[in-house]
Formats: structure tokens, C-alpha cells, sequence
């Protein structure tokens, strides 16, 4: 698989954001990693962002998260850390990540933190999650159809109770894919598993 990304801690951090980025790392587009230190930042907010969840909640949703995607664990990269340069000296694990599995991106929300000056001698880019889904539904039709197969698996896996494809869109918009939701609405047909009014 040629094309390897890695998920910043605060993609992973939204539920609904984070789902459709798991579904799709497991279509075989591309490779999504993230590290032990990655998950352990976005459990650490969670954990006092939503203290309705229990430690039991938070394991399991972690250990479904190694689980559920292929060889997404990086090791090995903590030497690389200390000759990095960003401008919070606390994100340089996740570009060292980057470095060590070779990845052409980090899908982030924080592009301030990741400037391509810092970024390029590495061949690294940082990407917006809501530029990224574009991209890949820019890669052609059957492209467009991946997503939107990943979205109806999310959609279908909403039972109690079940939601509208419009509110599922809502979730995504309100995780700041704007566009990619604008793209889907574009595509998406009423889905059989919606709520009449």
C-alpha cells in the first residue's frame, strides 16, 4: 500500500469523526497509523472531557481502535523526537511517527502546528481531515462510492436509536468536515434505514 498517513490525536478525539476515518482506513486506500503517545493524548481529553464514560468505556474503545485497523501501530520512532523542530515542541512525536513509518501525511485539524517549511525536508504534509475525505472521493467515482458505502456502514450501525442520514451528516459537520458533508449530500440518495417523519 503506497500511501500512508498518520491520524493526529485530535481526529481521533470525535467519535463520529473518528469512525468514518477507521471505516476508511480499512478500505484499502491507503494506511492509517498513529502511535501509544497519539492514544494516549486523545484518551487523556477524553477522559476528562467525558467523565459519563468509564475507564472500562475508554479501554475498550481504545483497544478497538489497535484492533480494528491493520499494522497501525508505530514503534521505534522516540530517537528522532529531540532533532525535530516544530513550534510546540510537544507535537514532535507525531511528525517522528511520520518519519519512521514513511508517511506522506498527518491528518490534523492543528495546521498551524505542523508548518510545511518544518514538514517538507520529510516529504510530510499536513492535511485538514475534511481536505483529506475530499481527497479521496477525488480520486474518481468508484472513490465517491467507497465513501459513501462507509458512510452507510456507519449510518446502519446507529440503531438505538437510529439516525438520519441528515443527522449523521450534521455530526460530521459539526466535526468541521464542511465540505465533505457538502460533497456527500451531493451524492447521497435518501438511505432506506432513515426515519420517516
Amino acid at each position: 500500500m503506497g500511501y500512508t498517513v498518520v491520524y493526529d490525536a485530535c481526529v481521533l478525539y470525535p467519535i463520529t469523526l473518528c469512525d468514518l476515518l477507521l471505516r476508511l482506513a480499512n478500505m484499502d486506500r491507503f494506511q492509517a497509523k498513529w502511535t501509544d503517545q497519539i492514544l494516549d493524548e486523545c484518551f487523556e481529553h477524553l477522559a476528562i472531557n467525558r467523565p459519563d464514560l468509564s475507564p472500562a468505556q475508554l479501554a475498550w474503545r481504545r483497544s478497538q481502535m489497535v484492533e480494528g485497523v491493520l499494522d497501525c501501530m508505530v514503534t521505534g520512532y522516540e530517537p528522532l523526537v529531540e532533532g525535530l523542530e516544530l513550534p510546540d515542541p510537544d507535537d514532535r512525536h507525531v511528525l517522528a511517527a511520520a518519519i519512521r513509518s514513511e508517511a506522506q501525511a498527518i491528518i490534523t485539524f492543528n495546521l498551524d502546528d505542523f508548518p510545511a517549511e518544518a514538514l517538507s525536508p520529510y516529504s510530510v504534509e499536513a492535511i485538514h481531515p475534511d481536505a483529506f475525505v475530499i481527497n479521496q472521493m477525488d480520486e474518481g467515482q468508484a472513490a465517491v462510492e467507497i465513501v459513501v458505502q462507509v458512510f452507510r456502514g456507519m449510518l446502519a450501525a446507529f440503531k438505538k436509536p437510529p439516525l438520519s442520514s441528515d443527522e449523521l451528516l450534521q455530526r460530521l459537520e459539526r466535526q468541521e468536515l464542511k465540505e465533505s458533508v457538502a460533497r456527500l449530500r451531493a451524492y447521497l440518495v435518501q438511505l432506506p434505514t432513515d426515519r420517516t417523519s
